[in-house]
């Protein structure tokens, strides 16, 4: 049985918010870099289906300039980076942050209506990681959170005005599953919770819900279409404003072990698929968007987007194209229904917030859940042992997927450090040594997270730790990686396409 809303100060305070929110329809979520912008909406308009808007994930800001150039008055929103809003230590420090900022910063620039942002971290506990982890799925967890999304908003209110006189909405996205989930919560009761204490919207990406019914092992006693009805009775649409999709398929990591029958859905055989947005979207997961969209409490949607960074310009065209031809009727009808909710509630900072002692057990309980994804201690505990936890593929996880991470993604180790590798490789010392040296202590952060960077001062730390003769090589070839990316991150002229 689904809930019942109640309707809450937060519940009043988003209504008010949301019905600010134009339609924005059907579009695409792109990193300006890969693909590039203007070629590619230059191909769309050739195949008569320019996007209701896009949304552009965090980069520098002249790049973000650039971009509101490029589009003219086509809408723009925002994906952040950086608000690791799931890790407890952030909760009451948000005023004044770097990352804060940024993001303040960005979203003038773009003008966009919302701040969408996962709702995990990539660092946790004094440990790095190259992609999202989810948060822990308990009730103290979803109070933090909650708390911070209304820190957040609440800043967003004093600094961030826009253009047309309205404010960023605070949307949290729900993050997808790599192999484990952890916690005592189901995931939609969680972001329930969450709900019920902060005026935030959510994201819901149609690719992580499908990890979610692989990862959980829900897979193992239900139908998938069941699945998705059982979570979307529970989980609060009625705050989602924008629907995500994008491509899952084999981890790269996994591609020459994984068998043949678990690598796509064409044999009955569920596969081990991954959130991948240079992946092609597949079928099932628009059958699923069917379901999403055929539910009456869907009341409050604003966009539908194909997430599509690092995907071929050839490919988006395709997919979006099939992707118009099929929902853009559905267009015409977001927002049809809406809540009865009051416009004239206002902000209060009045909320409940977690005690003391509730906070120091959070964090210690996401510094044991740091310390079992990265191999430092087993998995026990209430977080990891409850009918809502799924350990059986967190070995693969430790052993395999971060390995990955740490010598591949955001740049192949051997080819960022050639000379140093060569070196390495003549004092016998192996790469996967890094990943033992990654991990094996706990480390603050020095400025804001940024992998590629981090990556590269790691690797030189390593170098001047197992082989310091290497370590002038290291550091020259790292001082060309970092001109490099700040010449990347910076826009060549923009081109106009109206």
């Amino acid at each position: 049985m689904g809930y019942m809303r109640v309707t809450s100060l937060s519940h009043k305070e988003f209504i008010r918010r949301v019905r600010r929110i134009p339609v924005h329809g059907l579009g695409l979520s792109v990193d300006v870099h890969a693909p590039e912008l203007t070629s590619l909406l230059r191909s769309l308009q050739a195949r008569q289906v320019p996007p209701g808007y896009f949304e552009v994930f965090y980069t520098e800001p002249a790049a973000l300039q650039a971009v509101r150039e490029q589009v003219g008055q086509r809408l723009l929103a925002y994906h952040g980076e950086g608000l690791w809003i799931t890790r407890p230590e952030m909760a009451g420090a948000w005023a004044g942050r770097q990352e804060l900022d940024d993001a303040i910063t960005h979203l003038q620039i773009l003008q966009s209506a919302w701040l969408n942002h996962e709702c995990a971290t990539k660092y946790l506990a004094g440990y790095s990681f190259g992609t999202y982890l989810p948060p822990l799925y308990t009730p103290a967890s979803a109070e933090m959170v909650a708390e911070n999304a209304w820190q957040i908003q609440l800043l967003l209110d004093e600094r961030c005005a826009l253009g047309n006189g309205g404010v960023p909405l605070l949307l949290l996205e729900m993050p997808p599953l790599t192999y484990f989930v952890a916690g005592t919560l189901p995931i939609p009761t969680y972001f329930r919770l969450i709900t019920e204490l902060a005026p935030c919207g959510l994201v819901l990406d149609v690719g992580h819900l499908w990890t979610v019914f692989r990862y959980s092992g829900a897979y193992r006693t239900r139908s998938l279409e069941t699945f998705v009805q059982a979570f979307l009775d529970e989980f609060p649409l009625d705050r989602v404003v924008e629907i995500h999709v994008a491509g899952v398929a084999i981890h790269e990591s996994q591609v020459d072990t994984v068998p043949a029958q678990v690598r796509s859905d064409s044999n009955g055989v569920l596969p081990a698929w991954t959130d991948a947005h240079a992946a092609p979207i597949p079928p099932v997961l628009f059958e699923m968007l069917d379901q999403i969209l055929a539910q009456p409490q869907l009341t409050n949607l604003k966009g539908i987007a194909l997430e599509v960074d690092m995907k071929s310009e050839e490919l988006i065209v395709e997919e979006f194209v099939r992707f118009t031809r099929r929902y853009s009727t559905g267009v015409r009808c977001m927002n049809v229904k809406n809540d009865a909710a009051s416009e004239s509630s206002a902000v209060s900072s009045e909320r409940n917030n977690l005690s003391l002692a509730d906070k120091l057990a959070l964090a210690e309980a996401y510094d044991r859940y740091a310390r079992v994804v990265v191999g430092r201690t087993e998995p026990n505990g209430k977080e990891w042992s409850q009918s809502h936890a799924n350990v059986d593929e967190l070995d693969l996880y430790r052993s395999v997927y971060l390995p990955h991470e740490i010598l591949h993604w955001g740049g192949e180790i051997t080819e960022m450090f050639p000379e140093s590798y060569r070196g390495l490789t003549e004092v016998h010392v192996p790469l996967a040594e890094l990943v033992a040296f990654w991990f094996q202590e706990p480390r603050s952060l020095s400025g804001t997270y940024d992998f590629f960077l981090l990556k590269v001062d790691r690797f030189v730390e390593f170098v001047r730790e197992v082989a310091p003769t290497l370590e002038a090589i290291a550091e020259r070839e790292a001082e060309v990686l970092r001109q490099g990316y700040r010449t990347a991150n910076t826009p060549h002229d923009a081109v106009q396409v109206n």
